[in-house]
């Protein structure tokens, strides 16, 4: 397995989440997001910046999430980078926002990149967040 840095993981280094598309369960989703970014040694900034990124990632997947559906996170660990995946089934037409979105601005604006994919009926936003050299 090879993640988004370029650097191979092993599954001790992906932690699989599965929460109710439900606002009231985002918070489950930050906390590991701190959790895994501190045990990376992200700075306080950085994690914060990266608990936002992955509020506003969910916050837009909601939106376009299917009844009762359940929002799955998969956060991929290397030495120096945390990847977070999530995604949901979409309702019919459902479509992200536009990457000009202030949406988008935020996401790319507080991680390294971000990206997005809508096909057969799921959702899904991937972002890469890397450590900065000073910490």
């Amino acid at each position: 397995m090879t993640q988004l840095t370029g650097q191979p993981a092993t599954d001790d280094d992906v932690v699989h989440l599965t929460v109710p598309a439900d606002g009231g369960y985002l918070g489950v989703l930050r906390t590991a997001t701190a959790g895994l970014a501190a045990r990376l040694q992200f700075a306080l900034d950085e994690i914060e910046d990266l608990r936002i990124a992955v509020d506003e990632a969910c916050a837009m997947l909601l939106a376009i999430a299917t009844r009762d559906a359940e929002l799955g996170c998969r956060f991929s660990v290397t030495n120096d980078a945390l990847t977070v995946e999530v995604t949901v089934p979409t309702v019919r037409g459902a479509t992200l926002p536009a990457e000009s979105s202030f949406a988008w601005k935020v996401l790319t604006a507080l991680t390294t990149s971000a990206s997005a994919t809508a096909a057969d009926g799921r959702a899904t936003i991937s972002l890469l967040t890397r450590r900065s050299g000073g910490y």
